[in-house]
């Protein structure tokens, strides 16, 4: 099989690619990765210099003779659009309507996923080394955004520009973990039913489905 993805179930950012992989049923090889094993994490950082899941492996492709690495979840979607494409484009070809898609693909990396990975993160130190202003800062940011996520989705649109894409692929998990974190149900309720909406799709529950066995990994608050 020519495409690897050295990935994680647990890991959001892993999700954000296998719905696009599912999304466009892309054959590919999903190699769980334990970063807390010394030689593994020592071998996966010859496919991902800074240590960050997921990695795409392509050996080999109908087009020719082809040996990359692809990493950064953005820059994968891309690569299967323009080299393994398939009913769902994740960013349009147009490219006034490709600058929109890739602001709401920033928007939920940059102001719900990560905010909402330093409050998971916080929760896996030791009690010595807990940091509650970095968490206080985090958890701002997080209800920052989704009240301006709340306002936009206001609009009844179904997904974030247009068809299912990038962007959606993006917000999935990050809207699935800051639910956990900072329950959606008390303060959005449209950004909670675009979530439900996500959940739906086969894409999404074969996801969920292959994740369910780590979530008791999941560090509760």
């Amino acid at each position: 099989m020519s495409l690897t993805l050295h990935a994680h179930p647990l890991s959001s950012f892993c999700w954000k690619v296998l719905i696009g992989l599912y999304e466009n049923d892309v054959a590919f090889e999903n190699v769980t990765v334990n970063l807390g094993d010394p030689e593994v994490r020592e071998a996966f950082r010859k496919l991902s210099p800074m240590g960050k899941m997921p990695a795409l492996r392509d050996t080999g492709h109908p087009e020719g003779a082809r040996d990359e690495t692809v990493n950064e979840t953005s820059v994968i979607l891309d690569y299967l659009d323009l080299h393994y494409p398939g009913p769902v484009r994740f960013t349009p070809a147009d490219a006034d309507a490709a600058w929109r898609v890739r602001f709401w693909d920033r928007f939920f990396d940059h102001y719900i996923h990560h905010p909402m990975q330093r409050i998971v993160a916080d929760r896996l130190r030791p009690k010595e080394s807990k940091d509650g202003f970095g968490v206080d800062e985090a958890y701002a940011q997080l209800a920052k955004a989704c009240d301006h996520l709340e306002s936009v989705l206001a609009d009844d649109r179904a997904w974030m520009c247009g068809d299912f894409g990038l962007a959606d692929c993006a917000a999935m998990p990050a809207l699935f973990y800051a639910n956990k974190v900072q329950p959606l149900a008390e303060r959005w309720p449209l950004s909670l039913a675009y979530l439900e909406r996500l959940k739906a799709r086969p894409s999404v529950q074969r996801v969920l489905t292959e994740a369910e066995p780590f979530f008791q990994y999941f560090p509760e608050a």
